[in-house]
């Protein structure tokens, strides 16, 4: 059948459902029985229509009545990592790294609004004109920003970051050579060690993959609190694990709950590490604090150019949720904190890198001390180098430093 036919007769058996049958009184099984038995009739008169047509005209007529239309479609392709939709007219798609535009499109805004309006519900949020920007999620756990006009001009816009169906692993990272084996094995005696890490980088550079990847080395006998604007990581052999998800407020503007409100919570939860999965404002201030509290071996993640900018990112959001803060006073904050920054990096040829790995080492004459200790060359290995290797920091934990001594991570203690 010609993709033109098929089209016009997807359309044809959509509007004859939506105008005679009782859609409110149905159930999804008798929906769908009844389009196959109204496909089925429609086909045979049409001429040949062969079965695996027949079962995608019956598939898209049911996602554009009960599922998210067009969407269901370019979910179920695994190779697409990002959709963005700008408009019902314009939708385009990240496949195997690369951006590409759709020939599909909404057939109007209405039904890209109604199709937004079942995401956004099935994950207890709202959006409308008075609060006309949500981040959520999808069942599979995918993560959706949605903005609605008038703030978007192009009409409702809405980016989806799919969610991976195989938890990220540190195996793959070493497959796709976001990092090599010797660094691996630092990663893990530093997160067995409860080594407080911040993973940093920009737009799509892999942080909560990375971090979803160096969570698996969290012994399994310990309790964890995940707090997230979207519930997105994917933590398993965790069996003592609690994840906490933000709430927007209402239509009366009551009932938010934000990320500081999320760790203040966590600290009377008993939790032996806090996993946060992005820091952005005011709550910063509660992460330092709660890793400057006995919680140590918490991970994050935040926005920033190289790990250098992300301890000056770090100052900056400190200081929205503590203005009268002295940046002496946060400096030693974040230098006692903070033990490791890991930046991540998406480079021209669309791969993701660990660009840097660097320690924190104190803090003197105003300035937190760095110890880099790998850092990526472009060369014709292309990986990272090791530049020190050794742990300079000495901590007040007897038990781990020995442990790493012995290993041999620190020169002497």
């Amino acid at each position: 059948m010609r993709e033109q036919d098929f089209q016009s007769m997807v359309d044809q058996i959509h509007h004859y459902v939506t105008e005679n049958l009782p859609l409110s009184t149905m159930s999804d099984e008798e929906l769908d029985a009844e389009i196959q038995r109204i496909v089925n009739e429609r086909c045979s008169k049409a001429g040949f229509v062969s079965m695996e047509e027949r079962v995608l005209i019956c598939e898209q007529v049911f996602s554009a009545i009960r599922g998210f239309g067009i969407l269901d479609l370019i979910m179920r392709d695994d190779k697409i990592t990002e959709v963005m939709i700008n408009g019902p007219k314009d939708i385009f798609i990240e496949k195997n790294g690369r951006l590409e535009r759709l020939d599909q499109e909404f057939e109007s805004e209405r039904r890209l609004e109604d199709v937004i309006q079942k995401i956004v519900g099935l994950a207890g949020r709202e959006v409308n004109q008075a609060n006309p920007i949500v981040d959520t999620r999808l069942p599979d756990g995918s993560r959706v920003n949605v903005v609605l006009p008038p703030v978007s001009m192009k009409g409702a816009t809405v980016t989806i970051r799919k969610f991976s169906k195989t938890p990220m692993t540190v195996e793959q990272l070493l497959k796709y050579g976001s990092i090599t084996p010797e660094v691996a094995g630092v990663l893990e005696v530093l997160v067995k060690a409860k080594y407080n890490i911040f993973i940093c980088g920009g737009t799509g550079s892999g942080k909560t993959t990375f971090l979803n990847a160096v969570s698996n080395f969290i012994p399994h006998d310990e309790r964890v609190i995940t707090i997230e604007d979207s519930a997105e990581l994917q933590i398993v052999g965790i069996d003592n694990l609690v994840s906490l998800e933000t709430r927007n407020a209402n239509a009366s503007g009551s009932g938010q709950i934000t990320i500081r409100d999320l760790i203040k919570s966590s600290l009377r939860m008993r939790p032996e590490r806090i996993v946060v999965g992005e820091v952005r404002g005011g709550e910063a201030l509660d992460m330092l604090q709660a890793m400057n509290t006995g919680h140590d071996g918490s991970l994050s993640t935040g926005h920033a150019n190289s790990t250098k900018d992300m301890l000056s990112r770090l100052e900056t959001m400190v200081l929205q949720g503590a203005a009268g803060l002295p940046l002496e006073a946060i400096r030693q904050q974040i230098a006692s904190a903070v033990d490791i920054i890991i930046h991540l990096s998406r480079l021209r040829d669309k791969t993701r890198k660990t660009m840097e790995i660097t320690e924190v080492c104190g803090y003197e004459n105003g300035e937190i001390i760095l110890n880099p200790l790998y850092v990526f060359e472009e060369d014709e290995n292309s990986t990272l180098t090791k530049v020190s290797g050794q742990l300079k920091r000495t901590k007040n934990r007897l038990q781990n430093d020995m442990k790493l001594k012995m290993m041999g991570y620190y020169d002497e203690i």
